[in-house]
């Protein structure tokens, strides 16, 4: 009797050990939850939103915004949110530069969304020292050698690429027996001329006859003078580099002259703005693209529509949105590998391969080697005063175009 009150107590006191144990176990897992790390992932973002490059640099802007909203609407980094800092440069260097200063040394952010020519390459040696990857909308040919610019990535075909696309498609497209003619209007600055050397080589790889070049100001409000040497050499093909309002001048004085040509223009000069610009005079012009346009049915744009409760943006737009898109995509992947720094981060872009953006735009890749996030263009036509889609144009990553 005595022995059995022994052994039902021992009973007793192992059950409830064993209870015991198993609460234990249950009261790890909360604390778990709490020990993980929530804090906010800091971003910093230069843009012009005030300058001479602002009509881009707004939309621009807004579609970084977006993405970030997105981001964090969906989870986060890992559970963390992103923390944007968007600050206005107006296009002006030494603004841009105590800016970044400011943000890499005071708020100790782990990136830059970064946008002109002017600022990004004027941060390249700055941003290897510090570690800090910059995605810029600065699509510089130069930027994608890693051997020159280590911490420097973005979306978009760079603007020699972008050039060679459109070169390619009307070359294959030409079915007369002379050789086409093509012209080049840019302007006198950085971001104009960073695709000139290789367009142009190219062309005459192809088998064009370079016939001119002529600058048009981004601030020009009429280029009848720069272009009537053109139109006396009859190119079949005119380059446009510049931004939208530059561009609808161009095609606005083409017009008034009589010019005849298929004008191909880079990526922030013709976009859902030119039409309203330029009137007719836009229809007929060809714009490099690398996104898709507001409404296209790609799986991305949901997202897009959602984020912006319907309101119609600007291609713009979507490249700020994949920027950051891809971005995150780097972020998630250097946080499964250990601590998110900057230079991990680096390391985690370069390990992107096919990176498909929601079908947003072309499939972005990066290696230690080799920025080019790829070699594709999407063309559109404006019909209508509405971007149609033309195709895909993609070239061959050619390593004699690495940087140039």
């Amino acid at each position: 009797m005595r022995v059995g009150k022994i052994i039902t107590a021992a009973c007793i006191m192992l059950l409830a050990g064993l209870m015991l144990f198993g609460c234990g176990g249950e009261e790890q897992k909360p604390a778990e939850t709490a020990n993980k790390d929530a804090s906010p992932i800091k971003v910093g973002g230069l843009i012009d939103l005030s300058g001479p490059t602002s009509s881009v640099g707004v939309p621009y802007a807004e579609g970084l915004k977006g993405g970030v909203k997105y981001i964090n609407d969906n989870g986060g980094i890992d559970g963390r949110p992103l923390e944007f800092n968007l600050q206005d440069t107006a296009y002006n260097v030494q603004q841009g530069l105590s800016m970044y200063k400011k943000m890499v040394n005071t708020d100790k952010v782990v990136c830059i969304q970064g946008y002109g020519s002017a600022v990004t390459e004027a941060l390249v040696r700055t941003l290897a020292k510090d570690k800090v990857p910059d995605m810029s909308a600065s699509y510089s040919a130069h930027l994608t050698d890693p051997k020159t610019a280590p911490y420097n990535f973005f979306i978009a075909a760079d603007y020699s690429t972008q050039a060679r696309a459109a070169i390619k498609y009307f070359r294959d497209a030409w079915t007369e027996e002379r050789a086409p003619k093509i012209a080049f209007i840019y302007p006198d600055h950085p971001y104009g001329l960073a695709p000139i050397a290789g367009a142009r080589a190219y062309a005459l790889e192809l088998g064009f006859e370079v016939v001119g070049e002529a600058n048009v100001s981004l601030k020009a409000i009429d280029a009848t003078t720069e272009l009537l040497p053109l139109k006396e050499l009859a190119p079949d093909y005119c380059w446009i580099g510049g931004t939208t309002p530059s561009t609808s001048v161009i095609l606005k004085s083409a017009k008034n002259i009589g010019m005849d040509t298929t004008f191909f223009v880079n990526i922030w000069g013709a976009d859902e703005n030119l039409a309203k610009l330029a009137g007719e005079d836009a229809n007929g012009a060809y714009s490099n693209q690398a996104a898709a346009v507001y409404g296209q049915d790609v799986p991305g744009m949901k997202a897009i529509m959602e984020v912006t409760d319907n309101v119609p943006q600007m291609t713009h737009y979507t490249r700020g949105f994949v920027s950051v898109l891809v971005m995150a995509e780097g972020m998630k992947r250097a946080l499964a590998n250990g601590p998110l720094t900057g230079e991990s981060l680096k390391t985690s872009l370069e390990t992107l391969r096919d990176f498909d953006p929601m079908g947003l735009a072309p499939l972005i890749s990066y290696f230690p080697d080799d920025h080019r996030p790829n070699m594709a263009v999407f063309l559109y036509i404006i019909k209508d005063g509405k971007l149609t889609f033309v195709k895909e144009q993609i070239l061959e990553r050619r390593a004699d175009w690495l940087g140039h």
